[in-house]
């Protein structure tokens, strides 16, 4: 990958890390994503924007995709786009409890690896933009890089936890490259199930500023899903919006992350914290909203 551009015009460069959903690739999310780049770059005029958007290091079947029907032979059907994920969710036999099942993110490591990777060619970034898994990832790479974390895993590798995740190795060079987020804003998102296996993302809570945004009528990502992640965030935002599992375009929905990372951005420069204090877990619906924040 090509290093990142310097900023021109004079401008601060705000770099953010965009991760895509389940079966999605970068590509599809750049495109997925066009109103809210114009958006930030309207809005932010002091500001030179940069998006990243990695792919995921998983090329899925398409057996993994969700409603996909195998071609009937006719040769004029197309076939599916290309579809990646940063990893796969699989129910296995739970290693201490017989009757039940845990569920396992195969292939997160290489995942992680991945995003490590494009923090390391394309960063470091301001904050980080996920959707559906992405959000999920998202809220990995924001705990991951948050003070102390590294000790939380090391402190339960040092208790003989074999069951918990290891700290990316993609990561522990990050730390001196890459300082903790200035905001995630979190579309569908949800944290990882497994608290035995997963459970150090999130113990301690999420410090990162994070602004998480739910349909009211998602059927994919449920809302209990939604706010579990919003639980493990200290400073936790929530916006509702009246669709379904995408990331809404609609202005009123654009005003709100845009203005967010507007806020953030100065709360960091001015070095001033008591922001989050006094808005940390507040809930809005948009309509109730006086946007930008």
């Amino acid at each position: 990958m090509s290093p990142p551009k310097a900023p021109s015009n004079n401008k601060a460069a705000l770099r953010i890390l965009m991760l895509h959903g389940y079966t999605q690739s970068g590509p599809l999310f750049r495109s997925k994503t066009r109103a809210l780049h114009k958006a930030l770059t309207k809005s932010l005029h002091s500001y030179e924007i940069h998006l990243s958007y990695p792919t995921g290091p998983i090329r899925l079947d398409p057996a993994d995709i969700p409603g996909y029907n195998a071609p009937s032979g006719n040769n004029d059907e197309e076939e599916p786009e290309p579809a990646f994920g940063w990893w796969r969710r699989k129910d296995l036999p739970h290693p201490m409890q017989q009757s039940q099942t845990e569920i396992i993110y195969t292939g997160l490591q290489d995942g992680l690896t991945r995003i490590g990777e494009t923090i390391k060619t394309e960063g470091p970034f301001d904050g980080v933009i996920g959707f559906s898994q992405g959000a999920c990832a998202a809220g990995m790479v924001a705990s991951l890089l948050e003070p102390g974390r590294r000790g939380v895993f090391a402190k339960a590798a040092c208790e003989g936890k074999a069951l918990k995740e290891k700290f990316p190795v993609a990561f522990h060079e990050l730390l001196a490259l890459q300082p903790p987020l200035k905001f995630a804003i979190i579309y569908s998102g949800f944290p990882a199930p497994n608290e035995l296996r997963y459970g150090n993302f999130y113990d301690p809570k999420l410090k990162t500023p994070t602004l998480h945004f739910l349909g009211s009528v998602d059927g994919v990502v449920d809302e209990g899903r939604s706010r579990a992640l919003v639980e493990r965030c200290e400073n936790a935002r929530v916006v509702v919006h009246p669709g379904g599992h995408f990331l809404p375009s609609q202005r009123p929905w654009l005003d709100a992350a845009v203005g967010y990372v507007r806020e953030c951005m100065e709360a960091a420069g001015d070095g001033v914290g008591g922001n989050w204090e006094r808005k940390r877990n507040e809930e809005e619906g948009v309509e109730d909203m006086d946007v930008p924040f």
